[in-house]
C-alpha cells in the first residue's frame, strides 16, 4: 500500500495554491517551478481538481487557478479522491478475492487500515496544512506576499504574518 505521486503531488500543489491565492489566480507554471512538478502533470491534476469543484480556473493574461471554497472546507481525502487516487491496502481492491478467489486471512486487517487511513485523512483540512507551512517557514511566505503587495502600492510596509 502506498500513496502514489498523483495524490502526493495534488496535495502539495493545493497547499502551494492555498498559500498564494490571496494575491489572485496562481499559475500552474509557478507551482511547477516552486514544487518541481511537471507542468503537464499539474495540468492533468488541476483538470480533475476543477471538475471535482476544489479549484476554479481563470483564463487570460494574469490567469491561473483559485480555490473554489475555503481551505477549512477541504480535506486531504477530498483532494485525493478528486484525482482518482485509490487508497487501498488490500490486494483485492475490496473484492474479497485475495487468495484463490476467496478472502485471505489478513483481509480484515488491511480493510480496517483502509478505514483508518480515510478517517485520518478526512480529519486533516487544507487549512491545517497551510498553517503548518506558515509555522514551518516562520511566515516567510506571508512576507513574500506582503513584499509583492508593497511593490504594487507605494509606501506600503511589508509585514510578516506569524502564527
Amino acid at each position: 500500500m502506498r500513496l502514489t505521486t498523483k495524490g502526493r503531488f495534488a496535495v502539495t500543489a493545493m497547499i502551494d495554491l492555498a498559500l498564494r491565492c490571496s494575491e489572485g489566480p496562481v499559475s500552474l507554471a509557478g507551482i511547477s517551478e516552486r514544487q518541481k512538478i511537471s507542468l503537464s502533470y499539474l495540468e492533468q491534476l488541476f483538470g480533475k481538481l476543477r471538475r471535482y469543484g476544489l479549484v476554479e480556473s481563470v483564463r487570460g493574461p494574469g490567469g491561473g487557478y483559485c480555490l473554489a471554497r475555503p481551505t477549512i472546507q477541504m480535506t486531504v481525502t477530498d483532494i485525493i479522491r478528486a484525482v482518482d487516487e485509490p487508497l487501498d491496502a488490500t490486494q483485492c481492491g475490496g473484492r474479497e478475492n485475495c487468495k484463490d478467489d476467496e478472502r485471505c486471512m489478513t483481509h480484515e486487517l488491511w480493510s480496517t487500515l483502509n478505514d483508518k487511513m480515510y478517517e485520518f485523512l478526512s480529519s486533516v483540512t487544507l487549512a491545517e496544512l497551510v498553517e503548518q507551512q506558515l509555522t514551518k517557514t516562520g511566515g516567510q511566505i506571508a512576507i513574500l506576499q506582503d513584499a509583492r503587495r508593497s511593490r504594487q502600492r507605494p509606501r506600503a510596509k511589508a509585514v510578516a504574518i506569524s502564527s
